[in-house]
C-alpha cells in the first residue's frame, strides 16, 4: 500500500497559543500558554512521540506588551520576528529560514482562503485552510494544517522541519489575528 500524499492535522481553538493539533491517531502538537505571576506569558509546544509521551519542541516567550517575543527551537534562541519577516515581494507574506538552511513563505493563497507555505524553489509544500468551526471531543476545530509529503525536496515532514513549520504556522496565524 502506498504511503498518503500528505497529512492533515485538524487544528482546535481561535487562539492558536492554545490549541491542539490532530489526526486519526490523537493529538500530535499541542501548544500550551502559561501566565507567571510576572504578567510574562510562555507558550510551549509539545509533540507527541508515543501514547502518553511528549517532548518539548519550542518555548516561546512572549513581549511583555503582548507582541512577539523570542522563541527557543530545539538549542537555537531566535526573535520570533526572525520566524515571520514580512516578505517585501508579496505584501501578508511572511518568510523564515527552516533548520535545512532554505527560505520558506507563507502567503495566502490566490482565490482561496487557504494560506500556502513555499519553498524556496516556490513549491508548495504545507497548507493551512481555515474551516467552519466544528465540534470534536478533543474541541472544536477552526482549520487544517496540510503536510505535502512528497513535495518540493519532499522533507516537510522530517521532525525538525515539520516542527519549524509548525511554529511559524502558529505565528503567522497570530499574527493575522492581531495584526502584527
Amino acid at each position: 500500500m502506498a504511503a498518503p500524499s500528505n497529512e492533515v492535522l485538524s487544528w482546535t481553538s481561535q487562539d492558536p497559543r492554545e490549541s491542539q493539533l490532530f489526526n486519526a491517531w490523537g493529538v500530535v502538537y499541542r501548544f500550551a500558554t502559561v501566565v507567571a505571576p510576572s504578567g510574562q506569558s510562555t507558550t510551549t509546544l509539545w509533540r507527541a512521540v508515543r501514547a502518553n509521551k511528549e517532548d518539548r519542541v519550542a518555548k516561546l516567550e512572549w513581549a511583555s506588551n503582548g507582541g512577539l517575543g523570542r522563541a527557543v527551537i530545539g538549542k537555537n534562541i531566535v526573535p520570533m520576528s526572525d520566524l515571520v519577516r514580512p516578505d517585501p515581494r508579496y505584501p501578508g507574506a511572511r518568510i523564515f529560514n527552516a533548520p535545512d538552511g532554505l527560505t520558506y513563505r507563507w502567503r495566502q493563497s490566490q482565490g482561496s482562503a487557504d494560506v500556502v507555505l513555499e519553498d524556496s524553489a516556490g513549491n508548495i509544500v504545507a497548507v493551512f485552510r481555515p474551516t467552519r468551526p466544528t465540534r470534536y471531543q478533543i474541541g472544536d476545530v477552526y482549520g487544517e494544517l496540510h503536510f505535502l509529503r512528497n513535495a518540493g525536496a519532499a522533507t516537510i515532514m522530517h521532525p525538525p522541519i515539520m516542527d519549524t513549520v509548525t511554529v511559524t504556522a502558529m505565528l503567522y496565524r497570530f499574527c493575522q489575528a492581531f495584526g502584527l
